[in-house]
C-alpha cells in the first residue's frame, strides 16, 4: 500500500499566492493577519474605546453641572430684574402729608406693612405696575419684599415674596398679590447711601423723618442657602432723585412812595 505523502511543500513562482498540498490535495491559501496582529488591534481599538468613553461621560457631567447652573441662575436673575425695576421707578415720598402721585419709602428690620401678614425688608411706592385696559389702576403701586416660611417639606432656607398693592384709595384693608420671587434663600438685607454712608434703616413717613428724600442708591444683600462661605447675591441700584429742604419759603411784595 502506498504510503501518502504528508510533507509540506510550498510551490510558488514568487506569486502572493502560495499553494500548500498534503498528499494529491491542494489548497489555495490567501495572505492573512497572524494572531499577534489580531492581539494588538482588538488591544488598540479597546483603549480608543475606553477614551472615547472617558470623553462622552465627562461632556455628560459637564452638560448636566450646566444646566443645574442655568437653571439655578434663572430664578435669580427674575428677582434681581424686578427689584431694579422696583426700586429705579420709585416715586417721591411723602415724608409724612398727603400728596398726590407719592408714597413712602422705607427700609429695615422687622416692618409692618398693611396687608402683609410677615414683617417686610423694604417698602415702597414705585411707578413699576402694568398698565392695562381690563383693570383701573394706575402704574403707581406699593411693594413690598419679605421672606415666608418655605411651603415645601424638607426645604432649605426661606422663600422671597413680592407683596403688590395695586389698590391705593381701598378704604379698608387692601388687596395684596402675593408674587413668589425666589426659594432657598437664608436672608436678605437692604441697606440705602445717603450720599456719605450705608444705613440698614431708611423711613419717610414720618412728618419728623431725618431722611426726607430717597436714598442715592440701594444695595440689596440675598445670602442663598447652602454652604456658609458661599457669596450672596449683592446689586447696588442708584436711584434718580432731588434734594428738597424743608424751609418754606414765603414772598412779599411791596410798594414804596
Amino acid at each position: 500500500m502506498p504510503i501518502a505523502d504528508c510533507r509540506l511543500p510550498i510551490k510558488g513562482n514568487g506569486d502572493a499566492r502560495e499553494v500548500f498540498s498534503i498528499g494529491n490535495r491542494q489548497s489555495p491559501i490567501e495572505n492573512a493577519f497572524t494572531l499577534i496582529e489580531m492581539i494588538l488591534a482588538i488591544g488598540i481599538a479597546a483603549v480608543v474605546l475606553i477614551a472615547v468613553n472617558m470623553v462622552f461621560f465627562t461632556s455628560l457631567h459637564l452638560r448636566d453641572d450646566t444646566a443645574d447652573m442655568v437653571d439655578a441662575a434663572t430664578p435669580i436673575d427674575s428677582a434681581v430684574t424686578f427689584m431694579k425695576r422696583d426700586l429705579q421707578c420709585c416715586v417721591t415720598p411723602t415724608n409724612g402729608t398727603s400728596k398726590v402721585l407719592s408714597g413712602g419709602f422705607r427700609v429695615g428690620n422687622n416692618l409692618t406693612s398693611v396687608g402683609v401678614s410677615d414683617p417686610v425688608a423694604i417698602e415702597m411706592f414705585t411707578a413699576s405696575g402694568a398698565l392695562s385696559d381690563s383693570q383701573p389702576w394706575a402704574d403707581i403701586q406699593r411693594v413690598t419684599y419679605e421672606l415666608k416660611n418655605a411651603t415645601t417639606a424638607n426645604a432649605s432656607g426661606r422663600d422671597l415674596y413680592r407683596s403688590i398693592t395695586r389698590n391705593l384709595l381701598a378704604l379698608n384693608t387692601p388687596d395684596v398679590t402675593e408674587q413668589l420671587m425666589l426659594s432657598g434663600v437664608t436672608s436678605v438685607k437692604f441697606s440705602c447711601y445717603d450720599g456719605a454712608q450705608w444705613d440698614d434703616t431708611w423711613d419717610t413717613t414720618s412728618a419728623t423723618a431725618v431722611n426726607t428724600n430717597l436714598p442715592l442708591a440701594v444695595k440689596v444683600d440675598i445670602q442663598m442657602a447652602g454652604r456658609a462661605d458661599t457669596q450672596p447675591v449683592e446689586i447696588v441700584v442708584p436711584i434718580d432723585c432731588v434734594a428738597r429742604t424743608n424751609a418754606v419759603l414765603t414772598s412779599s411784595t411791596g410798594t414804596s412812595g
